[in-house]
């Protein structure tokens, strides 16, 4: 199942724009291991869902995996071949906005050479670029 809400104060958004670099959620907290998003772009709930299985499938209880994004905004389509006006469509998808530095994903208790190949099994999955940071050590 899809990632969503539990509940919104505004069941339609406007699209934005994703501007800048993220500023916060930009460093690996909980885990030794992260994926850092290197573009701007929307990830759905269904994306992010199949990359937390491709993910847990990997490390096989082994490592731990986080997810440090989640789907808060609201999508709207209309239906296949209606005429245009009649309004705004109905909420079709929920996705996160990424910016430049976001971490997405972070892994814990594994080797580097374990993280670097199930971290790749996610990146396939991505709409965006990303790459591969550790855990900066505290001076």
């Amino acid at each position: 199942m899809a990632l969503m809400p539990k509940r919104v104060k505004h069941r339609k958004s406007q699209r934005g724009r994703i501007k800048g670099n993220a500023t916060r959620g930009n460093t690996v907290v909980f885990g030794e291991w992260a994926l850092q998003s290197l573009d701007a772009g929307h990830v759905t709930g269904q994306t992010i869902e199949a990359c937390r299985i491709a993910a847990n499938q990997y490390v096989r209880g082994e490592g731990k995996v986080f997810i440090r994004i989640f789907p808060q905004k609201p999508v709207t389509a209309r239906p296949l071949e209606t005429r245009m006006g009649k309004g705004k469509g109905e909420p079709d998808r929920w996705v996160a906005v990424v910016k430049p530095g976001t971490v997405l994903f972070e892994l814990g208790g594994v080797s580097q050479d374990t993280a670097k190949s199930c971290f790749s099994r996610v990146a396939h999955k991505l709409p965006i670029r990303v790459r591969l940071v550790g855990r900066r050590p505290e001076i």
